[in-house]
């Protein structure tokens, strides 16, 4: 079997492969990405600066440490993103009380209305994916999915590891 290239605008692939699902995952999802990052250039954001204003408001008072761990960036480039978005006064950083030399990252009020902006650019990205698709359709994707995660972060011996 020939492998041939299909190049288009937005991406290539190699046939036989596209139908691997984990391939079509990645795509999908940079798909997904890309559609966002438009939209949010739009208002002077970056994907990566959305991420930390993202993981901030689920994960308040987390530690620059902790935020470069679950972006999977080292600590310095960590802080450089949040100098930015300090600078911007997205983010503020508090004193740890229990650790002189740690700061604790937070959300300003600027940067919750900045994230409020930016959720409708996600939903609209996960719609134009989803056109087409029935509402059982996404329940067992869904559901799919949760399983693959749930499979993918189980450390060896049963334990769950951190997503």
């Amino acid at each position: 079997m020939k492998i041939g290239l299909d190049y288009n605008k937005h991406s290539y692939y190699l046939r036989g492969m596209d139908e691997n699902i984990a391939t079509m995952l990645a795509q999908v999802s940079r798909l997904i990405r890309r559609h966002f990052d438009a939209r949010a250039r739009q208002i002077g954001v970056t994907r990566p600066q959305w991420q930390v204003l993202s993981l901030l408001n689920h994960h308040a008072g987390i530690n620059q440490g902790g935020l470069a761990e679950i972006l999977e960036v080292e600590p310095i480039t960590a802080g450089r993103m949040i100098d930015r978005l300090q600078e911007a006064g997205l983010v503020e950083r508090r004193a740890d009380p229990a650790d002189r030399r740690a700061w604790r990252l937070y959300l300003t009020a600027r940067g919750a209305n900045q994230l409020d902006e930016l959720r409708p650019f996600a939903r609209e990205a996960l719609a134009i994916g989803l056109e087409g698709v029935d509402p059982a359709g996404i329940e067992a994707m869904q559901d799919v999915l949760a399983q693959m995660r749930a499979n993918l972060t189980r450390k060896p011996g049963g334990d769950v590891a951190d997503v």
